[in-house]
């Protein structure tokens, strides 16, 4: 399993003093360039292939509170992959102190940057993704010529 271990920082708080939703969003992003990063995709390699990860929805549950410099344990699964590649469901679980916190659930494409339509990824990325630790409950997404 991808693990990462962030700070719940000044910028992440809201008013009642906790991890503001929003926040969620941000570090489910940074993991996900991390571990693409990790796979031999740095964002370097995604400007030059000009192809991008495009997040078409988000599901944000919430389970637990992050304070201000709380350690925010965030990992990454594949919770979906379409047989062409170019949809994925990606599942970040925030742990605080070894508990549950929140689970953001992404639906992602990827993005040609020139034409700005879905791509199947080069083979590197898409087997990348194949190897990817897979959530409990994944599934084979319809190909996006079959998407609603």
């Amino acid at each position: 399993m991808y693990e990462k271990t962030l700070i719940a920082g000044w910028g992440d708080m809201d008013f009642n003093s906790h991890m503001r939703n929003t926040a969620y969003l941000d570090k489910s992003a940074d993991v996900r360039m991390m571990y693409f990063a990790d796979c031999g995709f740095p964002m370097a390699e995604f400007m030059r292939l000009r192809i991008g990860p495009v997040v078409m929805k988000d599901e944000i549950e919430y389970f637990r509170e992050f304070h201000l410099l709380d350690e925010v344990t965030v990992t990454l699964s594949l919770a979906g992959l379409s047989d062409d590649g170019r949809r994925l469901k990606i599942r970040n679980e925030f742990f605080n102190k070894g508990k549950l916190a929140a689970r953001v659930t992404s639906l992602v494409g990827w993005l040609d940057l020139n034409a700005r339509k879905l791509m199947t990824p080069p083979d590197k990325l898409l087997e990348a993704m194949r190897q990817t630790t897979r959530a409990e409950d994944f599934v084979i997404l319809p190909d996006s010529s079959q998407a609603n």
